[in-house]
């Protein structure tokens, strides 16, 4: 009689790096969609190459600019947030003990867990007060200890992300002299580079891959048909 084959163990595959990832969407997001949108107004409006490559590159200099103090201050505020929600979570723990037990019981209770089962865990707690805290900011208030230095590299990542995809819509206008056949080139290489952004972060979020394709390709596209549209509609009645 053969014995059972042992299982095999198993793996859980999630995700991680997701601050990351955000950050090299939102720079690439508006970096393929921006300049993009910016190249094909003003191809629409003057037949120069040469100045739509240096309003190109201005606008790609002072987005990445933007683009990454904003993460750089989204991701301080955060810091401090969580800093002073875990200054007061500390004050409470010691000032409070009696209310702190009962969001204790409610958070248990939120997952079918009773005041009974649940005395054992919060007795072990009240023992820790460090991972008492650490429990009641996670489970409470839903916050996440910020990672050091997660300010500078959101913002170069945003940045550098933004200049990235910034030169693709670009790139043609510096190889071609005639404007309007850059501007066809443009918008194929970007259409085609917003459709491969979305579909690879389709995947890495958990999404469809080719629904989140075709919703960047749709996004990026209608930016740049408005600009474009707007730019002849106003060089014609100029």
């Amino acid at each position: 009689m053969q014995s059972p084959t042992p299982s095999s163990p198993h793996h859980e595959h999630h995700f991680e790096s997701s601050d990351v990832v955000r950050d090299i969407v939102i720079g690439l997001a508006d970096g393929l969609t921006v300049p993009f949108a910016l190249a094909a107004g003003l191809a629409g409006a003057v037949d120069s190459g040469h100045l739509v490559i240096i309003a190109g590159l201005a606008e790609i200099a002072a987005g990445s600019i933007a683009m990454g103090l904003g993460g750089y201050l989204a991701a301080r505020g955060d810091a401090e947030h969580f800093a002073s929600e875990r200054r007061r979570e500390e004050h409470e723990v010691v000032e409070r003990p009696g209310d702190e037990e009962d969001e204790i019981y409610e958070i248990f209770a939120a997952y079918s867990v009773d005041r009974k089962a649940a005395e054992p865990v919060l007795r072990a707690l009240q023992a820790n007060p460090k991972a008492y805290v650490d429990f009641m900011m996670r489970f409470e208030l839903g916050l996440e200890t910020p990672v050091d230095g997660r300010a500078w590299r959101s913002a170069l990542t945003i940045a550098a992300s933004y200049i990235a995809g910034g030169f693709i819509p670009l790139l043609p206008y510096m190889l071609l002299t005639n404007t309007f056949s850059a501007l066809r080139a443009s918008v194929v290489i970007t259409l085609i580079a917003l459709a491969v952004f979305g579909g690879v972060k389709g995947r890495l979020l958990g999404s469809h891959w080719l629904r989140s394709a075709v919703q960047t390709v749709l996004i990026g596209g209608a930016a740049a048909a408005a600009a474009f549209g707007l730019a002849r509609l106003l060089n014609a009645h100029a």
